[in-house]
């Protein structure tokens, strides 16, 4: 296995050091809404995309950005692992729409925790789809360089990534470049429509919010001999909080940030809450939980209950209600619709929203146009974590605690042999706030 080299190690990859340089005057000011637009002329020619994280959703955006635009060439990918960046070039290659996109030569193939660096000096378009841990110093370094940014969500595991988000996204909107986020439900054709109903007061005044994520089970991938604990947790990257933020954070965001969407962008002051785990008992799924269940509170009294569960044999939902003074909003990728004085159903043909982010991220550098979706998808991301705080230590959280934790998920290097975070498994009414 490809590790990384001492002086690239040595330069760039302490996390801690990375994502300290962020100021609280930089987050009060991303928060308040400060913003100093930067000015980027359109683009012409080819446009060089490089690809963070080599998996099944780093493949699946690679395709997509490469159909977004006729003149995008993938030009470099990176990963931990030399077998999923090979896997991920012969998909892609075997894709007719894109196959002729793909120049990638053997050397702007890169191997090991420093790789990101290298794709970012080779591209314009820089494409993020690690663990989530990674993100935030994958953001930062990809802005410095002035490059543009597509970022999965979520976009940190604890309050320490969520700050640099907040500080970065402010450097990318004084220099000029798109930050466009895996937050895709904001793409979609039909959660807009029904949005600007509810933003217009279809349903009245919103009064409760429900938000659920009930699947099923993953993958594992069982360990093999001579694997040290590093490589373990990282190719089982899903079931350790430093690198997933548990799942409620992982996946959970998605519907969490449609509620954030429905609430015009106001977030909880509070949360409070339960979990743990049922099924997921043994010791291949890591420290995170299989379940929890959080009420978050607004500043209006509102509440929102977010339910999310990941266990086998069970009922399957994964859906947001919003219920209004004079109806219901009820939301799902299967349900669009308004159910009481103003009824409505959206009926159109639904939209491949993983593939309009990308369509608008490109429109948006040709254009000189800049999107900028940082401040959702980092607040987000910090609603996600507060409710871990929350059903981890069994105790009510405050927006500010949240924000202002001094938790911080960093293992003590980024080398195969270094030694990851603790894992303990978090039991509510012992386990303290970071």
């Amino acid at each position: 296995m490809a590790q990384p080299s001492p002086s690239a190690l040595d330069s760039a990859l302490s996390r801690r050091t990375f994502l300290q340089s962020t100021s609280a005057a930089a987050v009060a000011g991303s928060l308040a809404g400060a913003t100093v637009q930067g000015q980027t002329a359109g683009r012409s020619g080819v446009l060089r995309v490089g690809l963070i994280g080599c998996g099944g959703r780093g493949t699946g955006a690679a395709q997509q950005a490469l159909l977004a635009d006729s003149d995008a060439r993938l030009v470099a990918v990176g990963d931990a692992f030399a077998d999923r960046l090979d896997g991920c070039l012969e998909t892609l290659k075997q894709q007719p729409d894109v196959a002729a996109k793909v120049e990638v030569p053997r050397e702007h193939r890169y191997v090991g925790f420093d790789a990101y660096q290298k794709v970012i000096a080779q591209s314009d378009v820089v494409l993020l789809a690690t663990p989530p841990h990674f993100r935030p110093m994958h953001v930062k370094a990809a802005i410095a360089a002035g490059k543009h940014v597509f970022a999965e969500k979520p976009v940190a595991v604890d309050a320490l990534g969520v700050r640099s988000v907040l500080a970065t996204c402010e450097e990318a909107k004084r220099k000029g470049l798109s930050v466009v986020s895996g937050l895709c439900l904001r793409y979609n054709y039909g959660f807009q429509e029904l949005m600007k109903r509810v933003h217009a007061g279809a349903i009245g005044e919103v009064l409760s919010l429900q938000a659920n994520d009930f699947r099923g089970t993953i993958w594992v991938k069982p360990r093999q001999p001579g694997q040290s604990d590093m490589e373990y947790q990282m190719r089982n990257w899903y079931y350790f909080t430093w690198l997933s933020g548990d799942f409620n954070v992982e996946q959970h965001v998605h519907f969490l940030d449609v509620c954030a969407w429905a609430m015009q962008g106001q977030y909880p002051v509070s949360a409070f809450g339960l979990g743990g785990r049922q099924q997921r008992t043994g010791a291949e799924y890591g420290n995170i939980y299989d379940h929890h269940s959080v009420i978050y509170e607004y500043a209006s009294g509102v509440k929102l209950h977010a339910y999310c569960r990941q266990q086998s044999g069970l009922r399957g939902d994964v859906s947001a209600h919003v219920v209004g003074a004079k109806g219901t909003a009820e939301i799902s990728s299967r349900t669009l619709a308004i159910k009481g004085a103003e009824p409505w159903a959206y009926r159109e043909k639904q939209n491949n929203h993983y593939q309009t982010e990308h369509d608008e991220l490109f429109s948006a550098i040709r254009a000189g146009k800049p999107i900028n979706n940082g401040d959702y998808m980092a607040r987000s991301t910090l609603m996600a974590i507060m409710g871990r705080m929350a059903t981890y230590t069994g105790q009510q959280i405050t927006w500010e605690q949240a924000l202002n934790s001094k938790e911080d998920l960093t293992p003590d290097g980024y080398t195969w042999d270094s030694k990851p975070p603790p894992s303990p498994i978090a039991v509510p009414g012992v386990t303290k706030l970071g």
